[in-house]
């Protein structure tokens, strides 16, 4: 067929690897993707699984973020069947929500489909020729991203204009959901502030607004007439965070990765204390003195 032929393309271990074109990979994806559907409909109709016929929205969503989380880490590993593996869990839970949504009347898998495709293609004006049959010009991925943040923008102001609901949105902040990781929504609500001039100037000034909020958590930790506010320590301690994470963000660094590798980092670390003292249990027989030399050697030796 036209279009279906494959290219190839070298991976970043230099291995030659076939490269499907458009045409060939919705060829090739559409009879597996439209028996998972049917798979999904069946376990959630009569005489399906059990357990996945009682499954609600709300008891599945906690499986969303963990599944999300098992992609990352498979991508940071490199670890590619992991990852095909970890997609498909993925892939089920959008399953899962549009089965349920189809068994409520709300929308089906075709209707998520056709309204990705849709924005898609609106948000890509430069790749696809829009209603007045131009396409529109991309210097380079910066100007990309603007535009893709314009007309989200204006999709929003649309979907305003068309709502009942008497309040419009009040906020540019309102499209970043709390739900997602708070290291993330600290990131994306500063990266939003900034766009209209309301941030730090430069990394530095985050260096002495870190001192700043360092020596407010100390102040709460260390009352002198009266005890400890546990609420107060706590929103300092956040304060501390909110910073930290925007000091990542005008070094170009994504906290949640930093974050994550100094988690692997502690666990290489203190696994070879483990390994030193003879197991996890022997470590609680070990003195402050003694676990400190013993991670003094880990930082060494990893």
């Amino acid at each position: 067929m036209p279009g279906a032929a494959n290219s190839t393309n070298e991976n970043e271990r230099g291995h030659v690897v076939d490269v499907a074109s458009p045409a060939a990979l919705s060829q090739k994806a559409s009879a597996p993707l439209a028996e998972s559907v049917a798979i999904m409909a069946r376990l959630r109709g009569p005489g399906g699984c059990p357990w996945d016929r009682e499954q609600t929205f709300d008891t599945i969503k906690r499986y969303t973020l963990e599944e999300a989380y098992e992609v990352f880490d498979a991508i940071e590993r490199r670890a590619w069947p992991d990852l095909k593996d970890e997609l498909g869990d993925l892939l089920l839970q959008v399953l899962f929500y549009a089965q349920m949504a189809a068994d409520e009347g709300y929308f089906d898998i075709a209707d998520v489909a056709a309204n990705l495709n849709t924005k898609l293609i609106r948000r890509h004006p430069h790749v696809f020729p829009q209603a007045n049959g131009e396409l529109a010009e991309a210097a380079d991925a910066g100007a990309v991203l603007r535009n893709w943040e314009q007309i989200k923008r204006e999709e929003k102001r649309a979907a305003v204009a068309d709502s009942k609901e008497l309040t419009p949105v009040a906020s540019g902040l309102d499209d970043i959901p709390r739900t997602m990781p708070a290291a993330l929504e600290a990131a994306k609500l500063g990266s939003r502030a900034a766009k209209v001039g309301f941030d730090w100037p430069d990394a530095a000034g985050l260096l002495a607004k870190l001192d700043e909020e360092i020596a407010e958590l100390r102040a709460e930790m260390r009352p002198v007439d009266r005890p400890n506010d546990k609420s107060r320590i706590e929103e300092e301690f956040g304060d501390l965070m909110f910073t930290a994470t925007n000091l990542a963000r005008h070094l170009k660094i994504d906290s949640e990765s930093a974050l994550r590798a100094a988690n692997a980092k502690f666990r290489a670390r203190f696994g070879h204390m483990e390994a030193s003292a003879g197991g996890y249990d022997a470590l609680g027989s070990r003195t402050p003195d003694q676990l400190e030399a013993l991670w003094a050697q880990a930082k060494q030796a990893k």
